[in-house]
């Protein structure tokens, strides 16, 4: 019997990258897994690639920084599986580069939406029926961009630092009631969004990446399976005493290097 057998995960920004990776390693594991995803063609995809693995998956399309799109996911999560143990809220977006004073009020408010307030909101959904059950696990995705800062993207910054605020408090309002709550905090990872930076920096994909590479201490990227392992390591019971959180993932980002 494979470890999460009979339980039901719930994975947001589900269609690449740590979501998708992280979709597959709750699946191996032997959960059911509920997709989320504004982009559809993703997130059908991963569906469709865990059901070809012989496991259970449905992607619904969902814009977490939408109260009625979350509580129309977690509905039809219940109604589907009736259950929520486990929770990857990932979905997130980088936003734009600007001096916090030239930073665009309108991308601030979509990054702080989605990064931050999305969290909440599927945590607001989510705990209830962890608490229904009486036991439930939640790993929010953060940054090493929530424990240090970065220059130019204070939107980001303050939206990574923000989750792992929130992820502290529902730790400590849950930790009797049967619910842990934590966060991994990704270092540079080979995703989509390393794409899309490259793109619009107007680099080549594999010098952005050896540029990105350069300022991590191991001298490489992350994979989005790595970060995935974290997420399913906080679910699991061998992190039974773990709460409260935030785990970073970072090949030595944070140890000091950058400033030294």
């Amino acid at each position: 019997m494979k470890e999460f057998e009979g339980k039901v995960a719930v994975v947001t920004g589900g269609s690449g990258g740590i979501g998708r990776a992280a979709a597959f390693a709750f699946a191996r594991k032997g959960a059911k897994v509920a997709l989320a995803d504004v982009f559809i063609e993703g997130g059908e995809e991963t569906a469709l690639l865990i059901k070809g693995q012989g496991e259970e998956a449905f992607f619904m399309k969902t814009d977490v920084s939408n109260s009625t799109e979350v509580k129309a996911l977690i509905d039809k999560i219940i109604e589907t599986y009736g259950r929520i143990d486990y929770a990857h809220n990932n979905a997130g977006v980088d936003g734009a580069q600007a001096d916090t004073a030239e930073y665009p009020e309108e991308i601030w408010n979509r990054v702080i939406g989605i990064n931050l307030t999305g969290i909440w909101l599927c945590m607001k959904y989510e705990i209830p029926q962890m608490l229904k059950q009486g036991q439930g696990a939640i790993v929010n995705t953060a940054s090493v961009g929530g424990v240090m800062a970065l220059s130019k993207i204070s939107a980001y910054i303050a939206a990574k630092f923000g989750v792992i605020g929130i992820t502290k408090t529902a730790a400590l309002e849950y930790a009797t009631r049967g619910i842990r709550v934590n966060a991994i905090c990704p270092g540079w990872t080979d995703t989509p969004m390393t794409v899309r930076e490259a793109r619009e920096a107007g680099i080549r994909l594999e010098e952005f990446k050896q540029m990105a590479a350069n300022f991590v201490p191991v001298k490489r990227m992350g994979t989005p399976e790595e970060m995935a392992e974290a997420v399913v390591w906080l679910c699991s019971d061998a992190a039974s005493y773990v709460t409260g959180h935030a785990l970073v993932v970072d090949g030595a980002i944070t140890a000091g290097w950058l400033l030294g």
